[in-house]
């Protein structure tokens, strides 16, 4: 599941970026003016890709730098301490799918969780998108994991069937039962006899 579990984080990425970028461009102009670019990223211009010379390129990666690197300036005005949260791991998860380093389900369903939230935080209809990646990553786990759970009761099923001994051989019935010479009433205890106390000594 590794590989699919990485295509999700990517795929979740990309929708929390279409989430971001219309909210960072705007909370940033709304302090910094219509040249909000130069301001900040006048410390770090080499490290982004450039669309043109005004226009940086703005992936996963650069926006929540900018959130994270900006917060108490910008971004706490409109979102919480939780949120500030979210942006960390998020930066987190980000650079080790860059890196291609494995998520287990539980890794993408958490990475995707916190995409969910952020983007829901800033009003982004990709949170719902991003919800149903989610939901489906969970119900492909629970499928496996049935799967599995099945599989392991046949195969105890089929090495118990392989196993044990049968009944006959480990008891031996008795004498009369084995011939087929006792009475089928033999079987069951007479209450009423038992509750005249003329029942036999075994009952």
């Amino acid at each position: 599941m590794a590989t699919n579990t990485s295509e999700r984080v990517g795929a979740a990425l990309e929708l929390l970026t279409t989430a971001l970028r219309p909210y960072v461009e705007r909370e940033f102009t709304s302090v910094h003016g219509k040249y909000w670019v130069t301001t900040i990223t006048q410390s770090w211009r080499n490290e982004i890709e450039w669309i043109d010379d005004n226009t940086p390129h703005l992936d996963a990666s650069v926006l929540l730098r900018m959130m994270w690197d900006n917060w108490n300036s910008v971004f706490n005005k409109t979102l919480g301490q939780a949120e500030r949260s979210l942006v960390s791991e998020l930066r987190t998860a980000r650079n080790n799918w860059a890196h291609q380093k494995p998520f287990t389900a539980d890794d993408a369903a958490r990475t995707l969780d916190s995409c969910e939230r952020l983007a829901a935080a800033v009003s982004a209809p990709e949170a719902a998108e991003i919800k149903a990646m989610r939901f489906a990553l969970q119900r492909e786990v629970f499928a496996e994991a049935d799967r599995a759970t099945k599989k392991a009761a046949r195969a105890a099923v089929s090495a118990g069937n392989g196993t044990l001994t049968p009944w006959r051989e480990v008891i031996q019935p008795h004498e009369d039962v084995a011939s087929g010479s006792y009475q089928q009433a033999e079987f069951a205890a007479d209450l009423w006899q038992v509750h005249l106390n003329q029942g036999s000594p075994e009952y």
